[in-house]
C-alpha cells in the first residue's frame, strides 16, 4: 500500500480553515413563529431592535380588534392570508398599516376567510422568513414580496413586485389595529416635498378603564423611493382619485406604480408619540441615508450585541432555541416611546422634554410597558443581571409618569395608565432595582413614589391602582366584598385576598429600600404591612383564605374557584404568594406537609403541562393546582430551596422547561400562554441558566438561588458602568438529560454549600463550576 504523504503546510492551512468556519449567530437559534397562535399584539413583530418604536410585522386579523384589550389578535400561526403589515405594536397601542397589490384597487382589509374580499393575500409558510430585525413573506395574490427590518424608530417596507401597471401601496391609517381600541380621528396628506405624514388618534380599552377620556395617538412620516403615476385617498371603500389628503375614521391613501419585472419600491417612515415634525426628525436622524440592507445589518448586530450579553453553549439543541426566542422575546416588548430629541407623550395629553446631556442628547429614554404585575419573577431579574442600564431607563420612565400626574403607574402607553389588574407593582420594581445597586436615578422622588404607592390611598388615581390599599393599612388585610365581582374601590375588592397577598410583598421590598435610606419610621411600618398575609392564613385548611368586610372568612369556601377574592388564580395557587416570607409560611404548614403538598401539586400538574393542558385559551390554568401560563405562582417551583429540599425545586424546573415550553406554532408557551411582553420566555432564560430569585431581587442583600442548569457553559457579561465584573461564567459538569440534580457547587475554585448565591457575587464577576448527577444530593440545603 502506498501511503499519501501530505505536506505540514498543507495540515496548517486546512486546521486554519476550519478554525475560521463561520460561528452561528445567536439571532439563528432564534424562532419567532414559536407560540404565535393564539399569542398577543406584541408578540410576532419580527422586523424591530431591542426595545426599540418601531415594531413591523404582518397582520393576519389585526383590523378586527378585540373586546377585553388583552386577547390574541395580530397574527397568528394558523391563519393563511396576511392583510397588512403594521408599524406600531406595543400594550394597547397599534395601528398605520402599509399593504401592496397588485391589480383592482381595494381599500379595506377584507374578512380573513375570504381573501377578495379586501386588500388582504393569501401566502404560504415555506415563503415565509422571519428573524431578529428582519421579515419576509410572498403575497400569493399579487406576487409581492414583501420585507421588513427597523431602527430603533423608523420601520423600512421593501415590496418588490412584478411586472405591472397596476402596481398599488395602501396606507391604511384610520382602521383600528390589535389592541389600540376603536379610532377616535386621524388624518394622513401626501406632501408637495413627496412625504406621506399623518396620525392615528385610538381609544384603548384599557386607557377607559385607567384614566376615561384619555386617548393615545401615533404620528408618522414617510417616504417613498419610486414616484407613483396616480394617487388618492380613501375612507373605507369610499375612494377619492387625486385627493391629497383625508381625515376623518377609515381614512387613508393609495399610490399607483407602473413596475419593471421584480422592481421594488422601498418605503422608509419614522415613527413618533409626540408629532409629525417628530416622527420626520427620528426618520432624518436615525435613517436618512440607510438603505434597507445597511437597516437590516444594522438590526442583526444589534440583536447579536443584546443576545450576546448572555451566551450559551452545549445542551440540547432545541433548548438553545427555546432559550434565544425566549431573551428575543423579553427585550422585544415594552418598547420606545420617546424621540431622539428627548420629546415624550405626557399623561395630561401634552408633550414633555426629558434633559439633554452636554452633548444634546437625552439623558434617558421614555418606554411603554405592559404591567409589571408578576415581572419580579422573570424580567426584572434579568434586567438587573444582564441590562441594568435599561433596568434604569425604565425607572426614570416611570418616574416621569409620577412627577406628571402624581402617582405611579403599574402599566403604561403613551404615558396613559394601564395598568390591566388594578394593582401596582413598580415601587417593588424600583426597591429591587436600588437593592441591587441600580441607583443612577431620581433615588429621592423614586422613594417618595414608591412609599406612596405602597400606604396612601387619599385621593388615588384609578390608573395608580391599588384603590383599596387603604383598607389594607388600616385592617391589615384588604376585604373580599362579594358584590364588587372583579372590581376594586376604596371599601374593598373582589380580589382582597390576592391583594393583601401582593401588598404585604410589595411593602416587604420597600420597607428594604427605606432600611438602606435610614428611612427607620418606614421600615418599621412597611415592615408591620409585610406580615398582613397572615390575617387570611387559615389553620384549619392551611391556605390562604379571603375575609369579609367584617372580617370574617369566607363561607363556602372552594380553593379551586379562581376570581372570588383571587385575580388569575385561586386559593392553591395563591397560598405560596409569600415569597418575602417563605419560611414563616413553611412554619405554619408544617415541614413536611409543605414539601408533600408542593411534590404533589407538580406531579399531578405535570399531566396537565403544568398549566391548562393543549387548551388554547389563555386562563385554562386557572381552576388549577398549578398555572405556569400565568404569574401568581412562576416562583413556587424554587420554593423547595427554602424547605431543605433543593433536589425537587432541580426536578421541577427542568422538567417545566422541557415540557411546558415548546418549539412549535401551537405549543410554544404552553398552549394557552399569556405572554405579557416577555414575561415567560424571560423566566425561560433564568432558569436554563440555573439563576432565580423567589423574592425577586427584593431582599436587602438580594440573593438568588442556584437551579440546574440546562447548557455546559453560560457567560453573562456584565454592564461595566453598573458592576465591578466583566463577566460570569457558569459550568457545569456531567450535563445530560437524565442528570438534572446538582452534586456539588464551587465559586471561584471554592466549595459552596448551599443554593444561595449573593447577587454581589455574580456581578462582580467570577466562576462558578456546577457538577451534576442523576442522584439528588439530599445534603446540600438551603
Amino acid at each position: 500500500m502506498i501511503k499519501r504523504i501530505i505536506p505540514i503546510t498543507v495540515l496548517a492551512f486546512s486546521c486554519i480553515i476550519a478554525s475560521c468556519e463561520k460561528k452561528p449567530l445567536l439571532s439563528d437559534y432564534v424562532d419567532p413563529g414559536i407560540g404565535t397562535a393564539h399569542s398577543r399584539w406584541f408578540f410576532y413583530t419580527p422586523a424591530a431592535v431591542p426595545f426599540g418604536m418601531a415594531k413591523l410585522a404582518p397582520s393576519t386579523d389585526g383590523h378586527l380588534g378585540n373586546t377585553g384589550g388583552w386577547q390574541a389578535v395580530g397574527y397568528d400561526a394558523r391563519h393563511t392570508s396576511i392583510e397588512g403589515f403594521a408599524n406600531f405594536h406595543e400594550f394597547q397601542i397599534g395601528g398605520v398599516v402599509i399593504a401592496p397589490t397588485v391589480g383592482k384597487l381595494q381599500t379595506v382589509p377584507g374578512a380573513l376567510d375570504s381573501v377578495e374580499s379586501g386588500y388582504r393575500s393569501s401566502f404560504d409558510k415555506k415563503d415565509e422568513s422571519a428573524s431578529p430585525g428582519y421579515y419576509s413573506v410572498l403575497l400569493k395574490d399579487y406576487n409581492v414580496k414583501a420585507e421588513l427590518t427597523a431602527t430603533k424608530r423608523v420601520g423600512f417596507h421593501r415590496y418588490t413586485f412584478p411586472a405591472s401597471e397596476e402596481a398599488n401601496l395602501i396606507f391604511d391609517i384610520g382602521n383600528r389595529q390589535g389592541e389600540s381600541g376603536y379610532v377616535k380621528e386621524a388624518s394622513v396628506t401626501y406632501t408637495d416635498e413627496g412625504r406621506i405624514e399623518g396620525w392615528v388618534t385610538t381609544t384603548p380599552v384599557y386607557v377607559n378603564i385607567y384614566q376615561k377620556g384619555a386617548t393615545v395617538s401615533m404620528y408618522f412620516s414617510a417616504e417613498l423611493d419610486k414616484k407613483p403615476t396616480a394617487f388618492g385617498s380613501f375612507v373605507k371603500d369610499t375612494v377619492y382619485p387625486d385627493s391629497k389628503t383625508q381625515t376623518g375614521v377609515g381614512a387613508g391613501l393609495y399610490f399607483k406604480f407602473n413596475t419593471r419585472e421584480q422592481e421594488a419600491v422601498n418605503v422608509k417612515i419614522g415613527l413618533s408619540y409626540t408629532s409629525i415634525e417628530n416622527a420626520r426628525l427620528n426618520m432624518e436622524t436615525e435613517a436618512k441615508n440607510m438603505s434597507f440592507d445597511k437597516a437590516h445589518k444594522n438590526a442583526t448586530d444589534t440583536w447579536e450585541e443584546y443576545l450576546g450579553r448572555i451566551e450559551v453553549e452545549g445542551g440540547e439543541y432545541n433548548d438553545r432555541v427555546k432559550f434565544y426566542t425566549g431573551l428575543y422575546h423579553a427585550l422585544l416588548g415594552r418598547g420606545l416611546a420617546s424621540d431622539v430629541n428627548g420629546a415624550y407623550p405626557k399623561n395630561d395629553g401634552g408633550v414633555g422634554q426629558i434633559p439633554l446631556n452636554e452633548k444634546g442628547k437625552p439623558v434617558h429614554n421614555h418606554y411603554n410597558t405592559d404591567a409589571i404585575w408578576g415581572a419580579f419573577w422573570n424580567l426584572t431579574q434579568l434586567w438587573a443581571v444582564a441590562y441594568p442600564e435599561y433596568y434604569s431607563d425604565w425607572i426614570q420612565s416611570q418616574l416621569l409618569v409620577y412627577k406628571d400626574a402624581g402617582w405611579l403607574g403599574d402599566g403604561i402607553a403613551c404615558s396613559k395608565y394601564v395598568s390591566g389588574v388594578g394593582t401596582n407593582f413598580t415601587s417593588l420594581a424600583i426597591a429591587a432595582a436600588y437593592n441591587c445597586g441600580i441607583r443612577d436615578f431620581d433615588v429621592n422622588t423614586a422613594y417618595e413614589a414608591a412609599l406612596k404607592n405602597e400606604v396612601d390611598g387619599k385621593d388615588r388615581l384609578a390608573g395608580a391602582g391599588k384603590l383599596d390599599v387603604e383598607q389594607f393599612v388600616n385592617r391589615g388585610y384588604s376585604p373580599y366584598t362579594t358584590g364588587l365581582s372583579m372590581r376594586t374601590t376604596p371599601e374593598g375588592s373582589g380580589f382582597g385576598a390576592s391583594h393583601t397577598m401582593e401588598y404585604s410583598f410589595s411593602s416587604f421590598a420597600v420597607a428594604q429600600m427605606a432600611k438602606h435610606l435610614n428611612k427607620e419610621d418606614d421600615y418599621k411600618l412597611l415592615s408591620k404591612l409585610s406580615e398582613g398575609w397572615k390575617t387570611l392564613f387559615d389553620p384549619e385548611t392551611k391556605l390562604i383564605r379571603p375575609r369579609d368586610d367584617k372580617g370574617e372568612f369566607i363561607k363556602d369556601f372552594d380553593p379551586f374557584a379562581p376570581w372570588i377574592g383571587f385575580q388569575e388564580g385561586n386559593a392553591i395557587q395563591y397560598t405560596y404568594y409569600v415569597p418575602h416570607q417563605i419560611d414563616e409560611l413553611i412554619k405554619l404548614i408544617g415541614a413536611d406537609d409543605f414539601n408533600v403538598r408542593l411534590d404533589s401539586t407538580f406531579q399531578i400538574s405535570q399531566k396537565n403541562i403544568f398549566g391548562g393542558g393543549e387548551t388554547i385559551d389563555a386562563f385554562a390554568g386557572l381552576h388549577t393546582y398549578y398555572n405556569h401560563g400565568n404569574q401568581p405562582n412562576l416562583h413556587i417551583s424554587w420554593l423547595f430551596n427554602f424547605s431543605g429540599k433543593p433536589y425537587l425545586s432541580q426536578k421541577w424546573v427542568r422538567a417545566i422547561c422541557n415540557e411546558f415550553y415548546g418549539i412549535e406554532g401551537i405549543h410554544g408557551y404552553g398552549y394557552g400562554q399569556d405572554e405579557d411582553q416577555g414575561q415567560l420566555g424571560a423566566w425561560y432564560v433564568m432558569a436554563a441558566i440555573g439563576l432565580f430569585d423567589v423574592k425577586g431581587l427584593t431582599g436587602i442583600d438580594p440573593t438568588f438561588q442556584i437551579g440546574s442548569p440546562l447548557f455546559d457553559k453560560i457567560t453573562i457579561r456584565l454592564n461595566k458602568d453598573y458592576y465591578p465584573g466583566k463577566k460570569f461564567v457558569i459550568e457545569t459538569l456531567n450535563n445530560t438529560k437524565d442528570n438534572i440534580y446538582i452534586q456539588s457547587v464551587d465559586v471561584n475554585g471554592k466549595p459552596h454549600n448551599t443554593v444561595q448565591l449573593p447577587f454581589s457575587e455574580v456581578v462582580k464577576g467570577g466562576r462558578m463550576s456546577i457538577r451534576l448527577s442523576d442522584k439528588p444530593n439530599t445534603e446540600l440545603n438551603k
